[in-house]
This record gives structure tokens, C-alpha cells and sequence, in this order.
């Protein structure tokens, strides 16, 4: 995360939202009943297990960062929008925790997931915790459109849920379609991302025209920005994903590759359905599934879409006419979480 961002490195722009964001958030936390407020804390990165404190990775914060220079890029005060970038990374979170238990994952930024430290049940309630808490900040932020900018919030959220319901549903079906997928992840990934920069817009005071068209741009980057995950979910490095490799053919999860290559109507393709009809692929068989997905042409067409996607992010950006320099931080960002080796 070197490159440059604007005048600023991408990691130096994310190290600013982190440090913008982080009081805030632990002070929004910290209200939290104990036992919540203690696994919130272990998800987030803050303390172990046993509530000492910590120093392990908390996510980059790219959907405050979005909210941040949303704002500033409508030419208003970033700090002003520091609720709504709390508030987004609550609902992020809230949803990585639900995920990891209805997805049986064990780990998640290289440590064990908070379900299975404290069970499933309490996972859950602390998830739904942050969901409630990301609805108050928004709500006691005092900002004039706060009714309107809750609205927003919640219908992310309620297209974020529809996507991951679809997901889970995807698991059990032999046969889905690819419109169908592009529309789990557009819900699933593409709606809180869209929110992030539509709340950032809202709060540094633009119209409602302009607050659209930054929606349109974290829409779009957030299906860019699947596409590109949904790769690294069959060959990320785990010392990069902090999940094993080929995790998602190991779940044979309907990924957007994964479908993409099962209705491609190739050898590969079908060869592909039939590893899926089985039992979960393991050793060789995991290997031989990740090559027929490229031999279907699926990696390197979603390549090639979530290329196509950022292009469409970037016209929507400019179309709203930002300020030029966090427009330009927006851009690097855009490109940062569309690359396979972020």
C-alpha cells in the first residue's frame, strides 16, 4: 500500500481514517453492556481474549476512509463526518461477525473469530449490539439531514441482509444464475459501500443530486471490490486474506467466479458442477477446482469486470464534480481495494 493517493500514500490515508475514526469508535463502544462491549472489542482487535489489551489488526478502514473524503470531496469538513464513518464501521463489523458464524469461518485477520472464543450465540448478540449502536451514533450526530441519512443507512442494511440471505440460500442450490449472484453481491458488498460515500457526501452538506452520485460510486467500487475478494477467496495468500487458500471452494460457496465458471456451458465448467455436487473438496480435488474455474474463463473474466466496474465508479465520481484533491485520495482508494494484492 504504497503507492500514492493524491498527496498522501494510500496506507498514510488509511492510517488518517484509522486515527480519526478510532476515539470514536472505542468511546461508542465502550457503552456497550460488558459482555458485549468485551467481544465487540476482541472482534475489533482491542484486547484478547481475556480483555488485555492488544495490539492486533483491526481492518484498514476503508469504509470510514470513504465516508471521510466523501466529505471532504463536497467541499466539507471531514470531522463533521466522523458519526457517519463510526457508524458504517459499526454496520461493517456487525455483519463480519454474523458472516463468520454463519459461514463457520474460524479465523478472520489472523486470529480466531469471536464465535469461536465465545460461542455462537454470544457472537451474534454482540453483532446485532453493534448494528443497534451504529443506528444511535447516526441518530445523536445532531447533524440536520440525520432523519434522512438514517433512512439511507437503513435501507444499506437492509439490502446487505438480503444479499447475505441470498448467499446462504446459493449453498444449497444446485443450479444459480449469474444475475442472481451479481445481485447478491451488489446487496452484499456494494450497498454499505455505496452508503459510506452517499452518508460522507450527505454530511459534508451536498445536494442530494451530488450525495447520489457518490452513492453510485461506492455502489459500483463495492461490486468491484467483491469481485476482486471473491479471487482471493480461491487464491489469495493467506498471509494476505488471513484465510486459507481456496476457503471458498472449500465451503463451495456460489462466489461470482465460481458461477461465472459453472454456467459457462465449458468442459471445465461441468467438470466444475459435478466436484460441487459432492462432498466438500479437500486436498487435490480443491486444487483441481480452482483450475477449472480458470480453464472456464471465470478469473480472468471477473477480472476484467471488476476493472470494468471501477471504470464505471470513477465516471460517477467525476460526474459529481468534486474537489480535486480528495477526489484524487478517492480515486487511489478505488484503486487500492480493486487490486488482487492489497
Amino acid at each position: 500500500m504504497s503507492e500514492t493517493v493524491g498527496g498522501r500514500s494510500a496506507a498514510e490515508v488509511l492510517a488518517w481514517s484509522r486515527a480519526c475514526v478510532d476515539p470514536a469508535l472505542r468511546a461508542a463502544v465502550d457503552t456497550l453492556p460488558g459482555a458485549l462491549r468485551q467481544i465487540a472489542g476482541y472482534h475489533l482487535g482491542w484486547w484478547d481474549r481475556d480483555g488485555r489489551a492488544v495490539g492486533a489488526p483491526g481492518g484498514k478502514a476503508i469504509r470510514p476512509a470513504l465516508v471521510l473524503l466523501s466529505a471532504e470531496a463536497v467541499g466539507g469538513d471531514p470531522v463533521t463526518a466522523l458519526p457517519a464513518a463510526v457508524a458504517v464501521e459499526l454496520v461493517h463489523n456487525f455483519s463480519l461477525l454474523h458472516d463468520d458464524v454463519m459461514d463457520g469461518d474460524r479465523t478472520r485477520r489472523h486470529r480466531d473469530t469471536a464465535w469461536t472464543v465465545y460461542g455462537v450465540g454470544p457472537a451474534i448478540l454482540a453483532g446485532d449490539a453493534l448494528l443497534a449502536l451504529a443506528f444511535d451514533v447516526l441518530a445523536g450526530s445532531g447533524h440536520p439531514a440525520s432523519r434522512e441519512e438514517g433512512r439511507l443507512m437503513h435501507a444499506a442494511v437492509q439490502e446487505l441482509l438480503d444479499g447475505q440471505s441470498a448467499d446462504l440460500a446459493f449453498e444449497s442450490r444446485a443450479e444459480v444464475e449469474l444475475r442472481e449472484c451479481l445481485g447478491m453481491a451488489q446487496g452484499k458488498t456494494g450497498a454499505l459501500l455505496g452508503c459510506a460515500c452517499a452518508l460522507g457526501a450527505a454530511f459534508g452538506g451536498a445536494s442530494w443530486d451530488r450525495v447520489g452520485r457518490f452513492r453510485e460510486f461506492g455502489e459500483r467500487l463495492g461490486l468491484a471490490f467483491q469481485f476482486v475478494d471473491d479471487l482471493l477467496g480461491i487464491w489469495g495468500d493467506p498471509s494476505v486474506t488471513g484465510k486459507p487458500v481456496h476457503a471458498d471452494l472449500r465451503q463451495r460457496k456460489k462466489s461470482l467466479p465460481v458461477v461465472a465458471a459453472l454456467t459457462s456451458g465449458t468442459p471445465a465448467g461441468r467438470e466444475l458442477a459435478a466436484l460441487y455436487s459432492g462432498a466438500p473438496p479437500s486436498g487435490a480435488d480443491l486444487v483441481r477446482a480452482a483450475e477449472l474455474v480458470a480453464a472456464a474463463g471465470a478469473r480472468d473474466w471477473s477480472q476484467a469486470q471488476a476493472d470494468d466496474l471501477l471504470g464505471q465508479a470513477l465516471h460517477h465520481l467525476r460526474a459529481a464534480h468534486p474537489v480535486a484533491a480528495p477526489a484524487a485520495e478517492l480515486t487511489g482508494l478505488a484503486g487500492l481495494v480493486t487490486r488482487r494484492d492489497r
